[in-house]
C-alpha cells in the first residue's frame, strides 16, 4: 500500500516516537515505559493508515462526474456559484471523516481555468455554514465546453489543504487533485443540466462512484 508524499513526515515522526519509546523501555524495563511505546505505536500504525494513497480505477467518460473524495454525501443543493461557473448550478458535498482515505481526485478530464485559495475559519465541515467561512481551495475545469468546480473544505480537525493544480494545465479523471489532512469536506459545482446519480447519505468512492452525468453544453 502506497502513502500520500504528503503524510511522510507525519509518519516519519510517529515511527521516530515509537522507536524512542521501545529503546527507553527496553533500557530502563520500566512497565509504564512499555504501555507508552504499545500506545505510540498504535498511533503510528494510525498514521500511516491514514496517509493511505490507493490506486483507484473505475469508469471513465466525457459525460460522467466522478467522485473526487471518499465520504458521505451530506447534501445536494441546487445554489448560486459566482466564482467560475457564473450561473446557477448543483452543489454536491462529501464529508470526510478521519478514518477515509483523504487523497482528492479530478471528477473530469479537461483544462485546470481557476485556482483560488481563500484563507477562513475551521467551523464543522458538515454544516452548510461551512462552504461559506471555511478555509477552502477552489479548481475550477473545463471540460468539453462544460465548467465543473471542485471546492476542498477544512474541518474541526483539518489544518491543512494540498492543492496540486496549476492555472492551463491538463488533467485527467481520477487523477491525484491534493488532499486535506485530518477530516474535511469536498464540494462538486455540476451545471443545474446535469443528471444526479447519487443521494444524500450515499458512501461514494473517489475516482471509481459516478455522481453525476452531463447534459448538453
Amino acid at each position: 500500500m502506497s502513502v500520500a508524499r504528503e503524510g511522510i513526515l507525519f509518519i516519519a515522526i510517529a515511527a521516530f516516537l515509537t522507536v524512542t519509546a521501545y529503546a527507553l523501555a527496553l533500557s530502563r524495563r520500566s512497565w509504564a515505559l512499555w504501555l507508552l511505546a504499545y500506545a505510540l505505536t498504535l498511533v503510528a500504525l494510525w498514521v500511516v493508515y491514514f496517509f493511505r494513497d490507493p490506486e483507484r480505477t473505475g469508469p471513465r467518460g466525457d459525460d460522467m462526474v466522478i467522485a473526487p473524495a471518499d465520504g458521505r454525501i451530506v447534501m445536494i443543493s441546487e445554489v448560486e456559484e459566482p466564482a467560475f461557473l457564473h450561473s446557477r448550478a448543483i452543489r454536491i458535498s462529501i464529508f470526510m471523516n478521519v478514518f477515509n482515505v483523504h487523497v482528492n481526485r479530478y471528477p473530469v478530464s479537461g483544462h485546470v481555468r481557476f485556482v483560488h485559495y481563500n484563507p477562513g475559519k475551521f467551523l464543522n465541515a458538515a454544516t452548510e455554514k461551512s462552504s461559506l467561512e471555511n478555509e477552502q481551495s477552489s479548481v475550477g475545469i473545463e471540460t468539453q465546453g462544460r465548467r465543473i468546480l471542485v471546492r476542498q473544505i477544512a474541518g474541526l480537525i483539518a489544518r491543512r489543504i494540498v492543492t496540486y493544480s496549476r492555472e492551463g494545465e491538463q488533467v485527467d479523471q481520477g487523477e491525484r487533485l491534493g488532499m486535506i489532512r485530518f477530516g474535511s469536506r469536498v464540494d462538486v459545482f455540476v451545471p443545474v443540466t446535469s443528471e444526479v446519480l447519487v443521494r444524500v447519505g450515499e458512501k461514494p468512492v473517489a475516482g471509481t462512484t459516478i455522481l453525476a452525468r452531463l447534459k448538453g453544453r
